[in-house]
Protein backbone atom coordinates (compact mmCIF):
# COMPACT_ATOMS: atom_id res chain seq x y z
CA UNK A 1 0.00 0.00 0.00
CA UNK A 2 1.39 3.51 -1.33
CA UNK A 3 0.16 6.46 0.56
CA UNK A 4 0.28 9.62 -1.62
CA UNK A 5 -0.63 13.21 -0.45
CA UNK A 6 -1.84 15.94 -2.08
CA UNK A 7 -2.32 18.92 0.52
CA UNK A 8 -3.91 21.99 -1.41
CA UNK A 9 -6.67 24.15 0.65
CA UNK A 10 -10.34 23.74 -1.27
CA UNK A 11 -11.30 26.27 -3.51
CA UNK A 12 -14.57 26.89 -1.25
CA UNK A 13 -16.51 25.38 1.16
CA UNK A 14 -18.62 22.60 -0.23
CA UNK A 15 -21.88 22.02 1.04
CA UNK A 16 -22.71 19.23 3.41
CA UNK A 17 -22.22 15.57 2.19
CA UNK A 18 -20.37 13.62 -0.58
CA UNK A 19 -23.17 12.95 -3.24
CA UNK A 20 -23.90 10.49 -5.33
CA UNK A 21 -22.50 9.02 -8.45
CA UNK A 22 -24.33 7.22 -10.83
CA UNK A 23 -26.69 10.27 -11.89
CA UNK A 24 -28.25 11.35 -8.87
CA UNK A 25 -29.86 14.80 -8.42
CA UNK A 26 -28.73 14.59 -4.90
CA UNK A 27 -26.63 17.69 -4.72
CA UNK A 28 -24.00 18.08 -1.59
CA UNK A 29 -20.56 18.37 -0.49
CA UNK A 30 -17.40 18.40 2.31
CA UNK A 31 -15.47 20.47 3.36
CA UNK A 32 -11.53 19.50 3.36
CA UNK A 33 -9.82 17.50 0.80
CA UNK A 34 -11.63 14.20 0.05
CA UNK A 35 -10.04 11.27 0.99
CA UNK A 36 -9.67 8.96 -1.97
CA UNK A 37 -8.85 4.98 -1.60
CA UNK A 38 -7.79 3.21 -4.86
CA UNK A 39 -7.96 -0.43 -5.29
CA UNK A 40 -6.06 -2.12 -8.17
CA UNK A 41 -6.22 -6.31 -8.93
CA UNK A 42 -2.65 -6.43 -9.77
CA UNK A 43 0.23 -3.64 -9.56
CA UNK A 44 2.18 -6.58 -12.06
CA UNK A 45 -0.27 -6.10 -15.12
CA UNK A 46 1.15 -3.84 -17.63
CA UNK A 47 -1.57 -1.69 -18.70
CA UNK A 48 -2.98 -1.67 -14.72
CA UNK A 49 0.12 -0.28 -13.90
CA UNK A 50 0.01 1.97 -16.59
CA UNK A 51 -3.38 3.49 -15.65
CA UNK A 52 -2.18 3.86 -12.06
CA UNK A 53 0.74 5.91 -12.98
CA UNK A 54 -2.03 7.87 -15.20
CA UNK A 55 -4.39 8.43 -12.15
CA UNK A 56 -1.46 9.10 -9.47
CA UNK A 57 -0.68 12.12 -11.80
CA UNK A 58 -4.41 13.45 -12.18
CA UNK A 59 -4.63 13.11 -8.20
CA UNK A 60 -1.67 14.93 -7.30
CA UNK A 61 -2.98 17.61 -9.22
CA UNK A 62 -6.32 17.55 -7.18
CA UNK A 63 -7.35 18.79 -3.48
CA UNK A 64 -7.53 15.28 -2.14
CA UNK A 65 -6.04 12.60 0.03
CA UNK A 66 -5.24 9.17 -1.37
CA UNK A 67 -4.05 5.73 -1.25
CA UNK A 68 -3.37 3.38 -3.59
CA UNK A 69 -3.67 -0.65 -2.88
CA UNK A 70 -2.06 -3.48 -4.46
CA UNK A 71 -4.74 -7.28 -4.33
CA UNK A 72 -2.03 -8.88 -5.88
CA UNK A 73 -5.07 -11.22 -7.86
CA UNK A 74 -6.50 -11.85 -4.38
CA UNK A 75 -10.35 -10.74 -4.34
CA UNK A 76 -10.34 -11.52 -0.24
CA UNK A 77 -7.16 -9.26 0.32
CA UNK A 78 -9.05 -6.40 -2.01
CA UNK A 79 -12.41 -6.97 0.00
CA UNK A 80 -10.00 -6.81 3.57
CA UNK A 81 -8.55 -3.84 2.23
CA UNK A 82 -11.81 -2.13 1.52
CA UNK A 83 -12.99 -2.90 4.95
CA UNK A 84 -9.89 -1.29 6.38
CA UNK A 85 -10.33 1.87 3.96
CA UNK A 86 -14.09 2.75 5.00
CA UNK A 87 -13.01 2.10 8.75
CA UNK A 88 -10.22 4.94 8.18
CA UNK A 89 -12.49 7.18 7.04
CA UNK A 90 -12.58 7.27 3.30
CA UNK A 91 -14.71 9.27 1.92
CA UNK A 92 -14.70 7.85 -1.68
CA UNK A 93 -13.69 4.53 -3.33
CA UNK A 94 -12.10 4.04 -6.52
CA UNK A 95 -12.13 0.00 -7.59
CA UNK A 96 -10.67 -2.37 -10.01
CA UNK A 97 -12.30 -5.49 -9.16
CA UNK A 98 -10.33 -8.75 -8.80
CA UNK A 99 -13.47 -11.30 -9.49
CA UNK A 100 -15.66 -9.77 -12.41
CA UNK A 101 -17.01 -13.76 -12.95
CA UNK A 102 -20.25 -12.97 -10.82
CA UNK A 103 -21.43 -9.95 -8.75
CA UNK A 104 -21.11 -11.47 -5.26
CA UNK A 105 -17.25 -9.72 -4.72
CA UNK A 106 -18.85 -6.19 -6.14
CA UNK A 107 -22.09 -6.02 -4.12
CA UNK A 108 -19.73 -7.09 -1.25
CA UNK A 109 -18.30 -3.86 -1.82
CA UNK A 110 -21.30 -1.89 -2.33
CA UNK A 111 -23.17 -3.14 0.58
CA UNK A 112 -20.10 -1.92 3.01
CA UNK A 113 -20.20 1.29 1.19
CA UNK A 114 -23.51 1.85 1.48
CA UNK A 115 -22.83 1.37 5.64
CA UNK A 116 -20.95 4.43 4.86
CA UNK A 117 -22.85 6.31 2.56
CA UNK A 118 -19.72 6.04 0.47
CA UNK A 119 -19.41 6.43 -3.13
CA UNK A 120 -18.04 3.79 -5.21
CA UNK A 121 -16.14 4.06 -8.87
CA UNK A 122 -15.28 0.70 -10.70
CA UNK A 123 -13.42 0.99 -13.10
CA UNK A 124 -11.56 -0.88 -15.63
CA UNK A 125 -12.54 -4.02 -14.80
CA UNK A 126 -16.84 -4.21 -15.42
CA UNK A 127 -19.43 -4.73 -13.06
CA UNK A 128 -22.99 -5.56 -14.22
CA UNK A 129 -25.78 -3.03 -14.34
CA UNK A 130 -27.36 -4.39 -11.29
CA UNK A 131 -24.78 -3.72 -9.38
CA UNK A 132 -24.20 -0.33 -10.40
CA UNK A 133 -28.15 0.74 -10.50
CA UNK A 134 -28.30 -0.90 -7.07
CA UNK A 135 -26.46 1.61 -5.13
CA UNK A 136 -27.38 5.45 -6.26
CA UNK A 137 -24.10 6.88 -5.57
CA UNK A 138 -21.51 3.82 -7.79
CA UNK A 139 -20.48 4.11 -11.31
CA UNK A 140 -18.13 2.43 -13.90
CA UNK A 141 -15.20 3.77 -15.89
CA UNK A 142 -14.15 1.64 -18.83
CA UNK A 143 -14.64 0.36 -22.27
CA UNK A 144 -16.97 -1.81 -24.66
CA UNK A 145 -16.16 -5.19 -23.84
CA UNK A 146 -17.06 -6.34 -27.31
CA UNK A 147 -15.41 -3.70 -28.86
CA UNK A 148 -11.63 -4.61 -28.28
CA UNK A 149 -12.38 -8.19 -29.91
CA UNK A 150 -14.15 -7.06 -32.38
CA UNK A 151 -11.38 -5.09 -33.61
CA UNK A 152 -8.75 -7.19 -32.95
CA UNK A 153 -10.18 -9.72 -35.08
CA UNK A 154 -10.92 -7.39 -38.18
CA UNK A 155 -7.52 -6.10 -37.67
CA UNK A 156 -5.99 -9.80 -38.19
CA UNK A 157 -8.77 -10.72 -40.90
CA UNK A 158 -7.65 -7.83 -43.12
CA UNK A 159 -3.63 -8.66 -42.64
CA UNK A 160 -4.32 -12.39 -43.26
CA UNK A 161 -6.43 -11.47 -46.21
CA UNK A 162 -3.69 -9.13 -47.76
CA UNK A 163 -1.10 -12.11 -47.09
CA UNK A 164 -2.66 -15.38 -46.64
CA UNK A 165 -0.14 -17.26 -48.74
CA UNK A 166 2.70 -15.78 -46.75
CA UNK A 167 1.38 -16.83 -43.51
CA UNK A 168 0.64 -20.22 -44.59
CA UNK A 169 3.73 -21.17 -44.07
CA UNK A 170 2.31 -25.69 -44.93
CA UNK A 171 0.15 -24.41 -47.61
CA UNK A 172 -2.61 -26.67 -46.79
CA UNK A 173 -4.93 -23.59 -47.17
CA UNK A 174 -5.31 -22.91 -43.77
CA UNK A 175 -4.02 -20.91 -40.56
CA UNK A 176 -3.34 -22.41 -37.72
CA UNK A 177 -3.81 -20.14 -35.10
CA UNK A 178 -2.90 -20.21 -30.57
CA UNK A 179 -5.00 -18.23 -28.73
CA UNK A 180 -4.01 -16.72 -24.98
CA UNK A 181 -7.08 -16.08 -22.60
CA UNK A 182 -6.39 -13.73 -19.88
CA UNK A 183 -8.87 -14.93 -17.19
CA UNK A 184 -12.47 -17.24 -17.02
CA UNK A 185 -15.39 -14.79 -16.10
CA UNK A 186 -14.29 -12.02 -16.68
CA UNK A 187 -16.14 -9.88 -19.83
CA UNK A 188 -12.93 -8.23 -21.27
CA UNK A 189 -11.67 -11.66 -21.86
CA UNK A 190 -14.59 -13.79 -22.70
CA UNK A 191 -15.46 -11.24 -25.66
CA UNK A 192 -11.76 -11.05 -26.84
CA UNK A 193 -11.39 -14.52 -26.85
CA UNK A 194 -14.57 -15.21 -28.81
CA UNK A 195 -14.81 -12.14 -31.35
CA UNK A 196 -11.16 -11.95 -32.62
CA UNK A 197 -11.63 -15.16 -33.89
CA UNK A 198 -15.51 -14.55 -35.11
CA UNK A 199 -14.69 -11.71 -36.48
CA UNK A 200 -11.30 -12.92 -38.32
CA UNK A 201 -13.68 -15.57 -39.73
CA UNK A 202 -15.78 -13.10 -41.50
CA UNK A 203 -13.30 -11.26 -43.51
CA UNK A 204 -11.80 -14.77 -44.51
CA UNK A 205 -14.92 -15.93 -45.51
CA UNK A 206 -15.38 -13.01 -47.09
CA UNK A 207 -12.40 -13.42 -49.48
CA UNK A 208 -13.49 -16.47 -50.26
CA UNK A 209 -10.73 -18.00 -47.38
CA UNK A 210 -10.93 -21.05 -44.65
CA UNK A 211 -11.47 -20.21 -41.20
CA UNK A 212 -9.11 -20.27 -38.85
CA UNK A 213 -8.09 -23.68 -37.72
CA UNK A 214 -7.35 -24.03 -33.57
CA UNK A 215 -3.76 -25.46 -33.56
CA UNK A 216 -4.46 -28.26 -31.59
CA UNK A 217 -7.75 -30.17 -32.24
CA UNK A 218 -8.14 -32.37 -28.92
CA UNK A 219 -8.93 -28.92 -27.38
CA UNK A 220 -12.32 -28.16 -27.21
CA UNK A 221 -12.21 -24.66 -25.63
CA UNK A 222 -9.57 -23.64 -28.31
CA UNK A 223 -7.51 -21.75 -26.12
CA UNK A 224 -5.51 -21.33 -23.23
CA UNK A 225 -6.49 -19.30 -20.27
CA UNK A 226 -3.77 -18.06 -17.44
CA UNK A 227 -5.04 -20.17 -14.56
CA UNK A 228 -3.93 -17.12 -11.93
CA UNK A 229 -6.59 -14.95 -14.26
CA UNK A 230 -3.34 -11.99 -14.13
CA UNK A 231 -3.41 -12.21 -17.74
CA UNK A 232 0.26 -13.04 -17.85
CA UNK A 233 3.43 -13.25 -20.21
CA UNK A 234 4.82 -16.23 -17.85
CA UNK A 235 1.38 -17.95 -18.96
CA UNK A 236 1.59 -17.76 -22.61
CA UNK A 237 4.98 -18.19 -22.62
CA UNK A 238 5.04 -21.17 -20.92
CA UNK A 239 1.94 -22.35 -22.81
CA UNK A 240 3.74 -21.64 -26.74
CA UNK A 241 6.94 -22.80 -25.73
CA UNK A 242 5.59 -26.53 -24.92
CA UNK A 243 3.95 -25.78 -28.07
CA UNK A 244 6.09 -25.03 -30.39
CA UNK A 245 8.09 -28.63 -28.88
CA UNK A 246 5.15 -30.42 -31.08
CA UNK A 247 3.41 -27.62 -33.44
CA UNK A 248 6.62 -26.49 -35.56
CA UNK A 249 8.22 -25.90 -38.96
CA UNK A 250 10.14 -29.57 -38.64
CA UNK A 251 6.79 -31.27 -38.10
CA UNK A 252 4.83 -29.00 -41.13
CA UNK A 253 2.68 -28.13 -38.10
CA UNK A 254 3.87 -24.21 -36.95
CA UNK A 255 1.60 -22.63 -35.21
CA UNK A 256 0.99 -19.75 -37.78
CA UNK A 257 -0.88 -16.89 -36.10
CA UNK A 258 -0.88 -15.87 -32.50
CA UNK A 259 -3.75 -14.04 -30.59
CA UNK A 260 -3.18 -12.79 -27.20
CA UNK A 261 -6.14 -10.55 -24.68
CA UNK A 262 -3.48 -7.87 -23.62
CA UNK A 263 -0.12 -7.32 -24.40
CA UNK A 264 1.12 -9.17 -21.51
CA UNK A 265 0.47 -12.17 -22.79
CA UNK A 266 1.43 -11.47 -26.19
CA UNK A 267 4.93 -10.60 -24.95
CA UNK A 268 5.42 -13.52 -23.18
CA UNK A 269 4.51 -15.35 -26.94
CA UNK A 270 6.80 -13.66 -28.42
CA UNK A 271 9.41 -14.89 -25.71
CA UNK A 272 8.29 -18.34 -26.62
CA UNK A 273 9.21 -17.89 -30.60
CA UNK A 274 12.46 -16.19 -30.32
CA UNK A 275 13.82 -19.00 -28.07
CA UNK A 276 12.49 -21.04 -31.32
CA UNK A 277 14.06 -19.20 -33.21
CA UNK A 278 11.33 -16.35 -34.83
CA UNK A 279 10.81 -13.02 -34.77
CA UNK A 280 13.62 -11.44 -33.69
CA UNK A 281 14.21 -8.30 -34.96
CA UNK A 282 15.33 -8.40 -38.56
CA UNK A 283 14.91 -11.88 -38.90
CA UNK A 284 13.28 -13.78 -41.58
CA UNK A 285 11.13 -15.69 -39.71
CA UNK A 286 7.92 -14.05 -37.95
CA UNK A 287 4.65 -15.22 -36.52
CA UNK A 288 1.88 -12.58 -36.63
CA UNK A 289 1.20 -11.98 -32.52
CA UNK A 290 -1.64 -9.58 -31.51
CA UNK A 291 -2.93 -7.87 -28.42
CA UNK A 292 -4.72 -5.48 -26.70
CA UNK A 293 -3.81 -2.44 -24.60
CA UNK A 294 -0.90 -0.61 -26.87
CA UNK A 295 1.13 -0.74 -23.82
CA UNK A 296 4.70 1.16 -24.46
CA UNK A 297 6.28 -2.52 -24.43
CA UNK A 298 3.95 -3.52 -27.62
CA UNK A 299 4.63 -0.16 -29.59
CA UNK A 300 7.82 -0.62 -29.49
CA UNK A 301 7.89 -4.25 -30.48
CA UNK A 302 5.22 -3.41 -33.36
CA UNK A 303 8.02 -0.36 -34.08
CA UNK A 304 10.55 -3.08 -34.78
CA UNK A 305 8.51 -5.68 -36.57
CA UNK A 306 8.37 -8.28 -33.91
CA UNK A 307 4.90 -8.12 -32.98
CA UNK A 308 1.86 -7.70 -36.02
CA UNK A 309 -0.88 -5.25 -33.99
CA UNK A 310 -2.52 -4.16 -30.90
CA UNK A 311 -5.87 -2.25 -29.65
CA UNK A 312 -5.20 0.51 -27.89
CA UNK A 313 -7.05 0.77 -24.65
CA UNK A 314 -6.44 4.42 -23.25
CA UNK A 315 -4.94 4.29 -19.89
CA UNK A 316 -4.83 8.11 -19.92
CA UNK A 317 -8.28 8.91 -20.95
CA UNK A 318 -9.47 6.02 -18.46
CA UNK A 319 -7.31 8.06 -15.66
CA UNK A 320 -9.02 11.81 -16.77
CA UNK A 321 -12.39 10.13 -16.64
CA UNK A 322 -11.83 8.59 -13.25
CA UNK A 323 -10.28 11.90 -11.86
CA UNK A 324 -13.16 13.83 -13.32
CA UNK A 325 -15.59 11.27 -11.36
CA UNK A 326 -13.61 11.71 -7.96
CA UNK A 327 -13.56 15.76 -8.49
CA UNK A 328 -17.40 15.65 -9.29
CA UNK A 329 -18.42 13.97 -6.24
CA UNK A 330 -16.08 15.55 -4.13
CA UNK A 331 -18.10 19.00 -5.22
CA UNK A 332 -21.77 17.33 -4.80
CA UNK A 333 -22.01 17.10 -8.52
CA UNK A 334 -23.20 14.65 -11.22
CA UNK A 335 -20.56 12.20 -11.41
CA UNK A 336 -20.37 12.48 -15.05
CA UNK A 337 -20.63 16.25 -15.31
CA UNK A 338 -18.80 17.76 -17.84
CA UNK A 339 -17.58 14.62 -19.39
CA UNK A 340 -17.24 16.18 -22.93
CA UNK A 341 -15.45 18.73 -21.94
CA UNK A 342 -12.89 15.58 -20.17
CA UNK A 343 -10.68 15.79 -23.04
CA UNK A 344 -10.96 11.78 -24.08
CA UNK A 345 -12.47 12.20 -27.58
CA UNK A 346 -15.40 9.45 -28.13
CA UNK A 347 -16.53 9.13 -24.33
CA UNK A 348 -19.79 7.84 -23.95
CA UNK A 349 -22.17 7.29 -20.80
CA UNK A 350 -24.85 4.76 -21.46
CA UNK A 351 -28.20 5.18 -21.13
CA UNK A 352 -29.82 4.06 -17.71
CA UNK A 353 -27.19 3.09 -16.14
CA UNK A 354 -23.75 5.18 -14.70
CA UNK A 355 -21.18 3.24 -16.98
CA UNK A 356 -18.77 5.64 -18.91
CA UNK A 357 -17.17 3.74 -22.20
CA UNK A 358 -13.57 5.18 -23.54
CA UNK A 359 -13.64 3.49 -27.31
CA UNK A 360 -10.20 1.49 -28.28
CA UNK A 361 -8.51 1.92 -31.01
CA UNK A 362 -6.59 -0.29 -33.51
CA UNK A 363 -3.01 -0.17 -33.57
CA UNK A 364 -0.63 -1.09 -36.27
CA UNK A 365 2.60 0.99 -36.17
CA UNK A 366 1.41 2.98 -39.36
Amino acid sequence: MIKKMAKVLFVALMAVSLVACGGSDDKGGSSGSANVHVFYYDYGDTYISTVRTALDKELDGMDVDYTDYDAAGKQQTQTEQVQTALSSGATMLVVNIVETGSDDAAMTIINAAKEKDVPVVFFNREVSNEVVNSYEKCAFVGTDAKEAGIMQGEMIGDELVANFDKYDLNKDGKISYAMFKGQEGNNEAIYRTQYAVEDADKKLEAAGKAKLEYYDSANSDKYQVDQDGTWSAKAAQDYLATALGKYNDGNNNMIELVICNNDGMAEGAISALQTAGYNKKGGDKTIPVYGVDATKAAVDLIGQGIMAGTIKQDAEGMAKVIALAVKNNAAGEDTFKGIDDSGVEGVKVDDGVAKARIPYQIYTGE
